[in-house]
């Protein structure tokens, strides 16, 4: 041997390996890793990804940090647009379902939560909170110009917005489809990011119907000056009042 390669300042040996047709990179690192594991390898020698499996590898370990200064921004522009620190939580409560939505439907197709599995959760991020948002503005305009109590609002958000948030989920999942079932080249790609829109679009449409008002109601008490409705205390609850705005 005329020259020995090293890694930094060891010596090293570098092996490559293929991805079996419709495998991951997830998995095939997993598998290798698992290998290096049953060879049982000395202290002394270790291994590490290269190449692509290295920058899918520094990609899945900043995939953290992005969702959270997405969070972070979403929060941001939602407080300056209402005004409130509170309510921007309220929006935000929605994406807890729609990331199980897509682990779920991951998870049921077989297929792991690769880099674009989590794209997708990103997605969602943009297409899931619409529903709260188109929700709770109506409310919150509703008890700023018409008087209404917190209950009343919401009550009359939920029945005057429900036609528009189920149109538009239905319209995205719609959209979603072409990416879930479409074969060929890239369809690998595709597919989980389809899958993980459609599965958390489904949950985060039923579940959030019913959990966005309750969160709702219980946020606002936490607002400067809102004293908390006595149990047993009427409210009248207008079913079609005018809409504001």
């Amino acid at each position: 041997m005329s020259a020995i390669a090293h890694q930094g300042q060891s010596p090293a040996v570098t092996l490559t390996f293929s991805m079996a047709p419709g495998l991951s990179m997830q998995r095939g690192t997993e598998i290798v890793e698992q290998a290096m594991r049953e060879l049982g390898a000395p202290a002394s020698i270790r291994g590490t990804f290269q190449g692509n499996a290295r920058a899918f590898a520094d990609s899945l370990a900043s995939q953290p940090v992005l969702v959270g200064a997405a969070l972070f921004a979403v929060y941001i522009v939602l407080g300056v647009l209402y005004e409130s620190t509170i309510h921007p939580l309220t929006i935000l409560s929605t994406l807890p379902s729609a990331g199980i939505g897509a682990i779920l439907a991951l998870w049921a197709t077989g297929h792991p939560l690769d880099l674009m599995g989590i794209v997708g959760i990103i997605l969602l991020i943009g297409i899931v909170k619409k529903n709260a948002i188109i929700m709770i503005d109506y409310a919150l305009v509703a008890a700023r110009e018409q008087g209404w109590s917190a209950e009343e609002a919401v009550v009359e958000a939920c029945l005057v917005r429900f036609r528009p948030i189920l149109m538009t989920t239905l319209t995205a999942i719609l959209g979603a489809i072409p990416l879930a079932v479409g074969t060929g080249v890239g369809a690998e790609l595709r597919q989980p990011l389809g899958l993980a829109i459609i599965g958390g679009l489904i949950v985060s449409q039923v579940l959030t119907l019913f959990t966005t008002p309750v969160i709702y109601l219980a946020l606002d008490q936490l607002r400067p000056g809102t004293a908390p409705r006595q149990v047993g205390e009427p409210a009248a609850t207008p079913l079609h009042g005018p809409s504001p705005g």
